[in-house]
């Protein structure tokens, strides 16, 4: 039994893998419309979610198996006092599958070691989030067509954003990678990421206050928002959420064929003018991430190599 808990757990072979096999998902859904049929996916979200939540749960149907779970910690036993390991001992009865978010860092790793099924880390506080990482990997294959010899620019709330930490330390392992890390000081990527990852692992990256600075040097730009739910204070938030907005007239001066990504929700940092420029691809970016989940909960349950029932 495997757990995926942080975006290393799968190998670059594995994630390759991995990531042909949403791609045949994505080409023929109707094969795989009946590969999960009789299991039951358990999501446990502590914490708002819409997108991966809901992709998660079209994922499974998609695959002909069953949703069941909550969306907010009130509406959980949580509210009571129950323990992660508690819950997660109580759905291995339930489920076949589980994919948790949780605000506390740290929380689906110890559900994993309490688990008796699978256990998915949907996003724990400001630290992980490897679907969203995996769903960026396809985006960006697919657009692109490799995920080596690119220059990724990451812009805005580099402190908190999981997505953002995750997608760097896989990122990383490929060859010919380069970052532009756009944020204020006061959102820089954390030590951690910066000297763990990059610093160790020889990646080059340049770190800028101005997107304008790097815009025409990069192949994929991938905006995030100014998270209030990760803030201590509403000053700090309200100063610092509106510090990058991307629209058409700075877009003009991006290559041709770069892509915008973002992992949404989106509140202002992209104008809606944006959304019509053929280089914005966060709405793909959505849609593959169903394709991305449906290959890993099958990859989970050990049915890839099962050959579907037509």
């Amino acid at each position: 039994m495997r757990h995926l808990i942080d975006p290393l757990d799968f190998s670059v072979e594995e994630i390759d893998a991995l990531l042909d096999l949403a791609g045949e998902i994505e080409r023929n859904r109707e094969k795989y419309s009946h590969l999960c049929d009789g299991r039951t996916l358990a999501t446990l979200f502590y914490e708002p979610s819409t997108r991966t939540r809901l992709s998660f749960e079209a994922a499974m149907l998609n695959l002909g198996g069953r949703v069941l779970g909550f969306a907010s910690a009130d509406s959980s036993s949580a509210a009571k006092g129950e323990s992660i390991s508690d819950t997660i001992r109580v759905v291995s009865c339930y489920a076949d599958i589980c994919a948790i978010r949780h605000p506390k860092e740290g929380a689906p790793k110890v559900a994993s070691q309490f688990s008796g099924i699978p256990v998915i880390n949907a996003g724990d506080g400001g630290h992980q989030h490897p679907t969203q990482t995996l769903t960026d990997l396809l985006t960006i294959r697919s657009l692109k067509g490799r995920l080596g010899d690119l220059t990724i620019g990451l812009c805005g709330d580099l402190k908190f954003g999981r997505t953002v930490h995750s997608l760097i330390k896989s990122l990383s392992r490929y060859q010919g990678i380069r970052f532009a890390l756009i944020s204020p000081d006061e959102l820089r990527l954390p030590d951690y990421i910066r000297k763990e990852v990059l610093d160790r692992e020889g990646i080059p990256y340049e770190e800028v206050s101005d997107l304008e600075d790097v815009m025409g040097k990069l192949d994929i730009l991938y905006m995030t928002r100014v998270q209030r739910e990760r803030f201590f204070n509403e000053e700090d938030y309200v100063r610092l959420k509106d510090c990058y907005i991307l629209t058409s007239k700075k877009m003009a001066a991006a290559k041709p064929d770069m892509a915008v990504l973002h992992p949404l929700p989106r509140v202002n940092e992209i104008a809606t003018e944006v959304d019509s420029d053929p280089r914005a691809a966060y709405f793909k970016q959505a849609q593959y991430g169903v394709y991305v989940r449906m290959a890993l909960i099958a990859t989970l349950l050990n049915l890839a190599g099962r050959e579907p029932e037509c």
